[in-house]
């Protein structure tokens, strides 16, 4: 196998809040320089690719690329509102991917603590099967939800308390109403990385809509194509907000990084 691996580092992060949930500190380095690690240590990887934001390329290329060269991953331009757009932007952008690749692996970036066991498990059943994914079953209970948000709140009735404080102080809660509880058997909760033989890939990414597709392995489903799991790790978590990045930190067991005193910040 010749694998190239493919990282969408293009997201907002806007479910993460205030900073770029990428650069994050992660035992002393970043949380994208942490992911593209877990792959460099791979005989069967050949190449990196990572797909940063096209609006914000230039900035992220400085703030990345010195230690991302070093490693010998390449930096391209991603997408700006889908999640397939990363992936379909590096398989067409000339000569990103080497011409003797046999295998391309999309791994999410904000999933760093993807484990040599996982990666063992998807690249030996990759060598013989043309789309193999990582899963985990779900154990807790599901339930489907309406779309309607209600807010309920404490001091809803004291107009009085109202005209003196406003809403300082007040409880608001947003709640949901059940539609009903999903049968859970076979259900898995999918992870990364995905790896497809490039052909195949090409073929799912050539088809003409892809909106509405939530990973990769979805549009080689659409194919018609057979999709293969394997087991996952529950922790080999996506860091979307900032307590999954103290969970993160938790699971490889490295430390927040010590804040500077209040008089030395300035």
């Amino acid at each position: 196998m010749n694998v190239c691996v493919i990282l969408p580092a293009a997201g907002r992060s806007t479910r993460y809040g205030v900073g770029d949930k990428l650069a994050q500190d992660l035992g002393g380095r970043s949380v994208l320089l942490r992911t593209v690690e877990a792959f460099t240590r791979r005989e069967e990887v050949r190449s990196i690719i990572v797909a940063g934001p096209p609006d914000d390329f230039d900035a992220f290329r400085e703030r990345y690329g010195p230690t991302l060269s070093f490693h010998g991953a390449k930096i391209v331009a991603g997408g700006r509102t889908h999640r397939w757009e990363p992936v379909r932007n590096v398989l067409n952008a000339p000569d990103a991917i080497p011409a003797d690749t046999t295998h391309v692996a999309i791994h999410d970036a904000a999933r760093p603590g993807v484990s040599k066991e996982v990666l063992d498990r998807v690249f030996q059943a990759a060598a013989s099967l043309p789309a193999v994914i990582p899963v985990v079953p779900i154990n807790a209970t599901v339930k489907r939800l309406g779309d309607e948000v209600t807010t309920v709140g404490s001091g809803e009735d004291d107009a009085i308390a109202d005209l003196i404080l406003g809403d300082e102080g007040r409880v608001r809660i947003e709640t949901r109403k059940v539609l009903e509880t999903v049968e859970r058997s076979n259900l898995v909760e999918v992870q990364t990385p995905q790896v497809f033989e490039i052909e195949l890939l090409r073929r799912a990414y050539a088809q003409p809509n892809l909106e509405g597709v939530t990973d990769d392995a979805q549009l080689v489903e659409r194919l018609g194509e057979t999709v293969h799991t394997v087991e996952g790790d529950v922790r080999n978590i996506k860091i979307t907000r900032p307590a999954d990045l103290a969970l993160m930190r938790a699971i490889l067991g490295v430390q927040p990084p010590v804040e500077r005193p209040v008089h030395k910040r300035f």
